[in-house]
């Protein structure tokens, strides 16, 4: 995953899963929700594409922009309401949760 960049992951679970954003700063890796706090919708254009640019995160249905190493919202509709993290951890180069 490129720096500042962000990519999808699904988690299985017995009620159908859900959805993530990894991101990498400064080579920590952060997970998030992929669940944009203004409308309830995914953050990615097409599934698995994000916009980034200038280490934030851009939903793509209304312009909220976030934090990609933290989720904190940084601007648009998002309210000050930040993506909700999940705790993950890097072991021998793979993301797992936490």
């Amino acid at each position: 995953m490129p720096e500042g960049g962000a990519i999808s992951a699904h988690v299985e679970s017995s009620t159908g899963g859900f959805d993530l954003v990894i991101t990498r700063k400064n080579g920590q890796v952060a997970a998030f929700h992929n669940e944009c706090p203004h409308a309830g919708r995914r953050l990615d254009w097409a599934p698995g594409q994000f916009l980034t640019e200038n280490d934030l995160l851009v939903c793509a249905a209304h312009g909220a922009v976030f934090s990609v190493e933290s989720g904190a919202c940084a601007g648009g509709p998002c309210g000050g309401v930040g993506l909700r993290s999940v705790p993950v951890e890097v072991i021998d180069g793979e993301v797992r949760l936490a």
